[in-house]
């Protein structure tokens, strides 16, 4: 059991004696070595992984249970001809490090370094991008099917989680795969069934007769000698007998219905079998299912022990497993936590739906409290809608959590089961915006666009801590589709001495008032608007500052009036600007024939790569900073001018408030 956070490794400043990672630059280097030598890379690899993972964050428990079969796959395989397309992509860290890009490993998930999931900009090993789950099968049965039409030879294999089965997408994949018959491996990373029994002498023994050769010829020629000896009636009955006789000694009777070849369950920990296994499939033609029995987190027992926590984890881990930060207020997500379970106790027809991530959206609480009215549907996002819709039709008021970039799938869901009949269904749509680390796959920079054209959708966007628990219960009430976008991280804390308006369908909120300029902002962009528009105070100019709240559908009242009274407004919103708020707040305009000048601030039409928030938030110019440049210079091309003594006024104006 590794502990790379020992007393010896660190207090002491010992270094891990790394001897043979250092020379494996690709996975040809991988050839020549002996099985002690690969499991001397493995444990390498694995150390490797959790320095770099406690310093930077990431996808732990994942990426060390697939460590061996990582390296099987790539000493049997000859990568990039031979294709692997990961699924998700979060356990690719072994991937990485052994195809050339350890000496860039410490730069993972940070600004300008490595992606934490597969990219093919970054590698000709990297086959196809993944960072959502299911999309393997469907993507490597796409190459094979290429390689056949262009007559090539290679081999491609989906690598897929147990998990990741739950994607309806998968079970699609798989299905076409078994019918076109085509040269298709399909490795199953099982972590989480209860089979582990299943992995021992007998099953390795049955997968090696499975395997080979002359078990494959023995089956096609007893079909053949029953066929001509006693008919083709007869050699089917023959056929169901064996068939059915092999389900009771071998797993997956399942796969081999839709047309594969099963192999496993076999120890995905042991990786002189997981090679001489994954060099028998290579020989076999057609599709085949290879099921590997894996451990998450193996090797660093915090993480073994629980692996739902170390998942994906925030830097700096302390020796025991535990996260070493300093106290901080509470995320948007521990106030939708808790907000939800209010709202449950006061309520019974509330239930709340999640997509595999019980944790990440807070719902593991209501779990706890209320079991019997708590739904993880695995990692189905467009059942969790549909099946919403179900409950909603019959008088419940689901509540569904799901994150933003992946409710991107369940667009159809939305518009056709939920808001074509007007259901009352409320989306708590968490990592809206800016995620960070996990990058281009993951950025929550589309929700606004797509959620505004569903017609009945009522959707809004918190400020504050406050606003979110209003938001809910608002939503919640509401008896239509709505949907409450927040976005990951702590969340500002309101003031509970102010007063607070209470929300009302498409209205939106006075913060400041000014004359010169109005900036409307959304959701996370109040508050640096708000810093944004005390420091144009100071220079004299008039700066209105509106919480818009709602994006749908959007206060036209307010922003008419900020139209007649500032004649210039910036919109500011952490989405893209195609369809988004600003587009929203335009059109409005438009159809009011207002002559208004209008700049809107938010993400460009491209995908935003990884790295801290704050510092993907400042390159897009979606904070305080930004904010100010921006307004400074629309005002400068609007013709706009401060008199000097207006802006002597305001400076001391400013000044006499921070005093007080």
């Amino acid at each position: 059991m590794i502990n790379p956070l020992s007393q010896d490794n660190h207090t002491n400043n010992k270094q891990f004696p790394y001897e043979l990672l250092p020379g494996i630059k690709s996975p040809s280097d991988l050839k020549g070595l002996s099985m002690s030598q690969l499991k001397k890379v493995a444990d390498e690899t694995r150390q490797r992984i959790i320095e770099v993972v406690m310093r930077r964050g990431g996808h732990l428990a994942s990426s060390l249970g697939v460590v061996e079969l990582t390296l099987a796959l790539h000493y049997v395989y000859d990568t990039p001809k031979d294709k692997i397309v990961w699924d998700v992509g979060h356990q690719c860290y072994a991937h990485k490090i052994l195809t050339d890009r350890n000496d860039r490993f410490d730069t993972l998930r940070q600004d300008g370094g490595i992606s934490g999931f597969p990219s093919v900009e970054e590698s000709a090993h990297d086959i196809f991008n993944t960072g959502h789950a299911g999309t393997s099968i469907s993507a490597a049965l796409g190459m094979a099917q290429a390689r056949d039409i262009k007559g090539e030879k290679h081999k491609v294999l989906a690598v897929i989680g147990d998990g990741s089965l739950t994607a309806g997408m998968a079970f699609e994949g798989l299905n076409h795969a078994g019918s076109l018959h085509t040269n298709l491996t399909v490795v199953l990373n099982d972590n989480k069934m209860s089979i582990s029994k299943n992995v021992g002498a007998l099953s390795q023994h049955l997968n090696r007769v499975i395997t080979g050769k002359w078990f494959v010829k023995m089956q096609e020629d007893w079909d053949q000698v029953m066929n001509a000896i006693a008919g083709e009636e007869a050699a089917h009955l023959s056929h169901k007998f064996r068939e059915a006789v092999k389900g009771f000694i071998i797993p997956g009777k399942l796969f081999e219905d839709l047309g594969y070849k099963y192999v496993g369950p076999i120890n995905g920990h042991e990786i002189s079998y997981l090679v001489e296994t994954f060099q028998a499939v290579r020989e076999l033609n057609g599709p085949k299912l290879v099921h590997v029995v894996t451990t998450k987190g193996k090797g660093y027992q915090p993480a073994e022990e629980k692996a739902h926590s170390f998942h994906g984890v925030s830097p700096v881990l302390m020796h025991n497993g535990s996260v070493n930060k300093p106290p901080r207020t509470k995320t948007y997500t521990s106030h939708f936590s808790d907000s939800i379970i209010d709202l449950a106790q006061k309520d019974a027809r509330l239930v709340a739906i999640t997509a595999a991530m019980p944790e990440g959206t807070g719902l593991n609480k209501f779990a706890e409290k209320f079991p019997n009215r708590f739904f993880d549907v695995g990692i189905a996002e467009q059942h969790a809608a549909t099946f919403a819709a179900g409950l909603a039709s019959a008088g419940l008021k689901p509540v569904v959590a799901i994150y933003s970039t992946f409710l991107q799938r369940v667009f159809d869901q939305i518009l056709h089961d939920v808001c074509l009949t007007n259901q009352d269904v409320t989306f708590a749509v968490d990592r809206a915006g800016v995620v960070g680390e996990d990058g281009v796959t993951h950025q929550g920079l589309f929700d606004m666009t797509y959620l505004r054209c569903a017609p009945n959708m009522v959707a809004m966007a918190p400020s504050d801590d406050r606003e979110l628990t209003a938001m809910m219960a608002w939503a919640v009430a509401y008896p239509g589709p709505v949907a409450v976008r927040y976005p990951r991280g702590e969340a500002p804390m309101a003031d509970k001495d102010s007063p607070f308006q209470p929300l009302e369908i498409g209205k939106a909120e006075l913060r400041a008032e000014g004359s010169d300029l109005c900036l409307l902002a959304i959701g996370s962009m109040v508050t640096p608007a708000l810093e944004a528009a005390a420091r144009l105070e100071a220079d004299g100019i008039s700066t209105a500052v509106v919480n818009a709240r709602f994006f749908k559908p959007l206060d036209q009242e307010m922003i008419l009036s900020m139209a007649r009274t500032c004649g210039r407004i910036i919109t500011i919103e952490e989405n893209v600007l195609t369809g988004g708020f600003g587009a929203g707040v335009l059109e409005t305009l438009e159809a009011a024939e207002t002559h208004t000048h209008v700049k809107r601030i938010g993400a460009p039409d491209s995908f935003v790569e990884h790295g801290a928030q704050e510092i993907i938030r400042s390159r897009l110019g979606l904070d305080a900073d930004g904010i100010e440049r921006a307004a400074r210079r629309f005002l400068e091309k609007t013709e706009f001018t401060v008199s000097p003594g207006r802006a002597v006024a305001h400076a001391k104006k400013a000044a006499g408030r921070t005093a007080g």
